[in-house]
């Protein structure tokens, strides 16, 4: 027993240590880092936003995707934008981005923008990091300042993205630990895990939790299985929406949905289980997920928080890293 203590007291200490180092590096970060190299950043990034989403507002919920999938794989350093090079395997094809991540094109154009009036100054981590708050704002979701300063990694890694990113079969005990992991509480795991009030996904990440779990609304169940059927391969592209309410708009529907035993990825369930059923490691997050479905401005106020720590997670900064001309190709 005492060698477990022990054990624990190291994990913890790791974790501790891990988190404030990121803290150091996030110190670098302004709200103001470009005031004088590069004026008119955020009206040209917000332009640019706006323009994309107008003629496809789905895409808003994938660039807030890159955003979490950035920071989670060795922090806010734009390697989840890197192809693939001679040198290293990019992240962009790991388990939990294939066939998944998208917006690519919409980062492109918002660099090219950001180049020709600002040539060699903007991180592509920077761009993304505005780029994922403007779409949440563009959705009628809740704003916060974006702290800026960062650099571009050289460098990306595969190993790294399937190792830290959460699966949609994911059980709280596992959403809480990965979330501990870069240093936040499980009040802050529930409130970003709303961002799954816009987008969608994929068949084959939801399957079995149509077929398998027995917390989930029959109806509900029935509607999904009809375009996502039990054998596999059958289907497997066919999308369905992670909000079914309001599928464009960031709002708090998604905590109504799990509620109502509607959460479309067991992951997403897993949140509200009527004190989870013992897969919790005996915690609970049914209150959260009541508090944030009663009152949207507490969910809005908790995710822009958690957003603007989220941005903090390990940044380049000084001389670390480069500012990459594309962002797909190291300079």
């Amino acid at each position: 027993m005492a060698s477990s203590s022990f054990g624990s007291s190291i994990v913890a200490l790791f974790i501790t240590f891990a988190v404030l180092i990121g803290t150091a590096s996030a110190v670098h970060l302004s709200i103001r880092y470009y005031n004088n190299s590069c004026p008119k950043l955020l009206s040209m990034v917000k332009d640019k936003v706006d323009s994309q989403l107008e003629n496809k507002e789905r895409i808003g919920a994938s660039l807030l995707r890159l955003f979490f999938h950035d920071c989670f794989v060795n922090g806010c350093d734009g390697s989840i934008l890197l192809d693939d090079s001679a040198n290293f395997t990019g992240e962009k094809n790991a388990i939990p981005n294939r066939n998944s991540v998208r917006g690519f094109h919409v980062i492109d154009a918002v660099k090219s923008a950001v180049e020709d009036v600002c040539p060699g100054i903007v991180s592509c981590a920077d761009i993304l990091a505005i780029v994922a708050r403007d779409s949440v704002v563009f959705l009628g979701g809740p704003s916060w300042r974006v702290k800026l300063g960062r650099r571009d990694s050289r460098a990306a890694s595969q190993a790294a993205a399937n190792e830290n990113l959460p699966s949609p079969t994911s059980n709280l005990t596992e959403l809480i630990s990965i979330f501990r992991k870069f240093g936040f509480t499980t009040r802050e795991m529930v409130a970003l895990s709303g961002a799954h009030t816009i987008g969608k996904a994929r068949c084959t990440n939801f399957r079995g939790r149509l077929y398998n779990d027995l917390d989930i609304d029959d109806v509900f169940a029935k509607e999904r299985r009809s375009k996502c059927p039990e054998l596999q391969g059958s289907g497997d592209d066919n999308l369905a929406p992670l909000d079914i309410q309001t599928t464009i708009a960031f709002d708090n529907s998604y905590y109504i949905n799990i509620f109502m035993k509607m959460g479309l990825l067991h992951s997403d369930q897993q949140l509200f289980q009527l004190q989870n059923n013992g897969t919790g490691g005996g915690v609970s997050t049914d209150s959260m997920v009541v508090e944030y479905m009663k009152s949207q401005s507490s969910f809005f106020s908790d995710f822009a928080k958690a957003m603007v720590k989220m941005g903090d997670l390990y940044p380049l900064t000084g001389s670390s890293g480069e500012i990459r001309k594309n962002c797909r190709v190291i300079n």
